[in-house]
């Protein structure tokens, strides 16, 4: 799928909106992006990966995962020469697994997610023609969101996801690299 660059902020803008609730902020103000600690773009965007992949093995279905890479954008109201936050949008086209097994898979994810740090901040049908299940997750401890949506109706049926981190500071002396 392509995405035209204006496309992609401005679905990196709704989902760090969506994705950074009062549950995954360590401030006052239950909009503002809490802080993911101190790193440099590329390792922020490995601890990313390592992040969607962890989540792959939590969904648990056989498929053909997207090869897209994480990116970076800069974290609203900050300095962006200084603030990042991090996103990796991708999505997996289960082999074998039906338009009705990715609804169970969305509600084995709703109670296994908790079991691994995730709190479940929003969950159930969006307001698309498709009426396709969704899953928004906060994982404190690690500073990251999720959310996942089911593709069930499409053809083929799939899994879509957006993981994005709060928001880093680059170290003294480094500079912040966009990909």
């Amino acid at each position: 799928m392509k995405t035209k660059p204006g496309a992609l902020a401005l679905l990196v803008s709704l989902t760090l909106s969506t994705l950074t609730g009062c549950s995954m902020s360590d401030s006052k103000d239950s909009h503002e992006i809490p802080s993911a600690g101190i790193s440099t773009s590329s390792d922020a965007a490995d601890s990313m990966v390592r992040v969607s992949s962890a989540l792959y093995d939590l969904i648990g279905v056989k498929g053909k995962a997207s090869e897209t890479q994480p990116g970076v954008t800069e974290c609203s109201g900050k300095d962006r020469d200084k603030y990042f936050t991090i996103f990796h949008p991708w999505n997996i086209t289960p082999t074998k697994t039906t338009a009705a097994e990715l609804d169970a898979v969305m509600e084995r994810l709703k109670k296994e997610l908790p079991k691994h740090g995730w709190e479940i901040v929003e969950y159930g049908r969006d307001t698309s023609k498709s009426k396709n299940l969704s899953l928004t997750a906060d994982n404190d401890e690690q500073k990251v969101s999720v959310k996942l949506a089911s593709y069930a109706k499409d053809t083929p049926p799939s899994l879509g996801l957006m993981v994005v981190s709060g928001c880093y500071q680059i170290p003294e002396g480094k500079k912040i690299e966009r990909f």
